[in-house]
């Protein structure tokens, strides 16, 4: 069984273990302060999961998920996430983050920074743009009306794929940005960002979002 390793056991990152546990997948989650502050967690997601060191959830994962704080990036471990899966879910929040004059004047991507970091893996954005609460309180099975579509993005087809397929799993439609440098189109405060669409309606936000806000 594949196993999701969670770098940052905030609200998303305890939301995307609840919903890989509920999928079958087996979760190793960590955060900054240690795994005894995730006992808790542990206990309620049940025996496929563990908590641990954020070296140890990026060794123990076949996939793994960032979801720090931008400003916290570049602690992401390297090399045990060498040849692997990284689903990024960061977005940029000057007012906690500090200017970051690349994301500011448009010429770079949240999520291209950490494919920068970790040369050897292969980024994918995805979850960044849904309220915590709606990873598991808004998902709905193929085919039912109401469900809502994500997107994501990513420089590697099979990152791209497995995000896609994830989103299927957890209960949402996806549309695919294409390449990381695109990835700034779901980022924060444009017409996307954290609304509830369906496919139609994403790809026409997508379509209208402007490089820089």
């Amino acid at each position: 069984m594949t196993t999701i390793g969670i770098i940052g056991a905030g609200n998303i990152g305890s939301q995307i273990a609840r919903k890989a546990v509920e999928n079958g997948y087996d979760v190793v989650i960590s955060n900054s302060r240690g795994p005894e502050t995730l006992a808790d967690l542990v206990a309620e997601l049940g025996p496929k999961a563990t908590a641990g060191s954020a070296i140890q959830a990026a060794d123990a994962a076949d996939i793994a998920v960032v979801t720090v704080p931008l400003k916290a990036y570049l602690d992401v471990p390297v090399e045990p996430l060498a040849g692997k899966i990284v689903i990024d879910t960061n977005n940029y929040y000057f007012e906690r983050d500090g200017h970051i004059a690349e994301l500011d004047d448009g010429t770079a991507t949240v999520s291209g920074m950490l494919q920068a970091h970790l040369p050897t893996s292969r980024v994918a954005k995805g979850f960044n743009h849904i309220m915590a609460a709606d990873i598991t309180g808004d998902s709905y099975p193929a085919g039912d009306a109401r469900r809502r579509a994500l997107a994501t993005s990513s420089d590697f087809a099979d990152a791209s794929d497995f995000v896609t397929k994830l989103y299927d799993e957890f209960g949402f439609d996806s549309v695919n940005i294409g390449p990381l440098a695109d990835s700034w189109r779901v980022e924060r405060d444009r017409p996307a960002y954290v609304v509830r669409q369906n496919v139609a309606e994403l790809e026409a936000n997508l379509a209208i979002a402007p490089r820089t806000v």
